[in-house]
């Protein structure tokens, strides 16, 4: 009988201990449209998710994956934890030799066309997937993926609430490949209005804008910090609101500032991080406010630009 007894708990604690066989996974979604821009849909939707729950898009950098992107970055925990769908594009090195998505070419920025309309047709078939709320999808991305964050933002103005633009550049600054290198470094200066009608010359959009975050590290030698400054112009123009913080203040100790209209709300921000090169800032560990792996491009200075955005967004679970 003893043995019996040992052998039963120790099948129980094997059943026990046993993942449950619906634990949420990242999967690879075919046959999500036309995929003009041949690019790879991954997608990762958290056990139990209800409908109406956001939707985000995350975009790796150059020579990344959306896995590790997504995981190195922290948005897969923080789609457990803060409950919504996430969506990771994947370039492919058919399209991009070092695999950055291709921000410079304007076919692959245009409405309608490349890449970009290939997120756009990711971002319907999430919805579709998963009942979410169309009115609450965000996009996100590292460098080429941040840059290529602006273009949506400018392409579907009318898909995308917010963005978040970690080490990327404004919209409309190159068209060729040669030209993407002088965007990046020392960037260029153009007028407010000059950034302001790249965006409105995407497509036929009146308003509302989304709203932007544009994170970028001080140091950051790969694409200039100056980048950060022609954002802060070009959607402030494109919000109608002075290119002048309304506050300023620190996050996690960074230099922060907002960039509100005549109620209050906050349409543009920056956050700088002192020190930092290019890369994502993260900050890894499970207390409240960390999230994130250390990697290439994922660098860890006590900040994770992703739990912060996804408070922005009011995106947790029970803030709507």
């Amino acid at each position: 009988m003893r043995v019996f007894s040992l052998v039963l708990a120790v099948l129980l604690a094997t059943v026990v201990a046993a993942p449950a066989d619906s634990a949420a996974e990242l999967r690879e979604v075919t046959g999500f449209g036309g995929n003009p821009g041949a690019l790879r849909m991954f997608e990762y939707v958290p056990d139990g998710l209800p409908e109406g729950r956001p939707v985000v898009v995350a975009m790796h950098g150059c020579t990344q994956d959306a896995a590790g992107y997504g995981t190195g970055a922290g948005w897969v925990e923080l789609a457990d934890s803060a409950r919504f769908t996430l969506v990771l594009p994947q370039q492919e090195q058919a399209n991009n030799a070092n695999r950055c998505f291709n921000w410079f070419q304007p076919g692959d920025t245009a409405r309608g066309s490349g890449e970009a309309e290939s997120i756009a047709q990711m971002v319907r078939r999430a919805i579709a997937d998963t009942g979410a709320d169309p009115a609450r999808v965000y996009v996100t991305g590292l460098s080429a993926g941040g840059a290529m964050t602006a273009a949506l933002l400018a392409a579907y103005p009318d898909v995308f609430a917010g963005g978040g633009v970690v080490a990327g550049v404004p919209h409309g600054c190159a068209s060729s490949m040669i030209d993407a290198f002088t965007c990046m470094n020392p960037g260029k200066d153009k007028t407010p209005e000059q950034w302001g009608d790249a965006v409105r010359g995407a497509g036929s959009h009146q308003g509302p804008w989304p709203t932007l975050s544009i994170w970028h590290g001080t140091a950051d030698y790969t694409v200039a910090p100056a980048n950060q400054r022609e954002l802060v112009e070009q959607w402030t123009n494109v919000h109608g609101i002075p290119a002048t913080p309304t506050s300023t203040d620190t996050i996690a100790g960074y230099p922060h500032e907002s960039y509100a209209d005549s109620s209050g709300r906050t349409l543009v921000e920056t956050i700088s991080i002192t020190g930092m090169g290019h890369g994502q800032p993260i900050d890894p560990g499970s207390a409240d406010g960390q999230c994130g792996q250390a990697g290439s491009y994922l660098l860890d200075v006590d900040v994770c630009a992703a739990w912060h955005l996804s408070r922005s967004w009011g995106l947790p679970a029970g803030v709507r």
